[in-house]
């Protein structure tokens, strides 16, 4: 298997802390998504969104999208980690918080740097102010995972879980891509983020 990706990029990140959990290694291809490595014909052929991170199997098959390529490394690395849930309830509020902190956390503060500071504006319309709405509305979400956090040692249950992956590449980037004071803000998430932080997986 190859791993096409861009490390530095949040994307990439959860993909590879994943495999740091789970002990898998995979051959690495690096890419420059600033110097539109990702925008060559010959990338697009192997990638449906033309992003990064992309796994290359073995036969020549592709996969895109960072959590089904989880998904397919959670099953090609033997491990009893079970980062997708232990049972019929967590797998579902694993889905469940996984969506929430993707859309209303992760995907929206991408929106919002990527708006804001116009990052990619050689190949992408950007719109400052919906770059301002997209902050205003991880804003708005931050509160909602202080609640969840009160009320759980980690996000989707009691155990840690690939949604504690993704919560602290958003948190992260709240923080240093959007200049959010989070910590100081919430104490039960500056309490997970740091109990996360000390993983082994997470150290780079």
């Amino acid at each position: 298997m190859k791993l096409y990706e861009t490390a530095m990029t949040p994307s990439c990140k959860r993909v590879s802390i994943f495999l740091k959990e789970i002990g898998g290694e995979v051959e690495r291809v690096a890419l420059n998504v600033r110097e539109g490595d990702n925008l060559t014909d010959v990338f697009k052929t192997k990638s449906v969104n033309g992003k990064v991170p992309l796994l290359e199997l073995e036969d020549g098959t592709t996969i895109c999208e960072s959590v089904a390529i989880c998904r397919y490394l959670d099953e090609a690395f033997e491990n009893d980690l079970s980062l997708f849930g232990t049972n019929q309830l967590e797998r579902a509020q694993v889905e469940m918080w996984h969506r929430v902190v993707e859309f209303q956390g992760l995907y929206t503060a991408f929106q919002a740097f990527r708006n804001i500071t116009a990052i990619y504006q050689d190949r992408e319309n950007c719109v400052a102010a919906w770059g301002d709405e997209s902050k205003s509305r991880v804003l708005e979400f931050l509160p909602i995972l202080e609640k969840r956090l009160s009320e759980s040692e980690h996000i989707a249950s009691d155990n840690f879980t690939i949604v504690d992956i993704t919560g602290y590449i958003f948190v992260g980037f709240a923080v240093n891509g959007l200049n959010i004071e989070v910590f100081k803000t919430y104490p039960n998430i500056a309490r997970w983020f740091e109990q996360v932080s000390v993983r082994e997986a997470f150290q780079s």
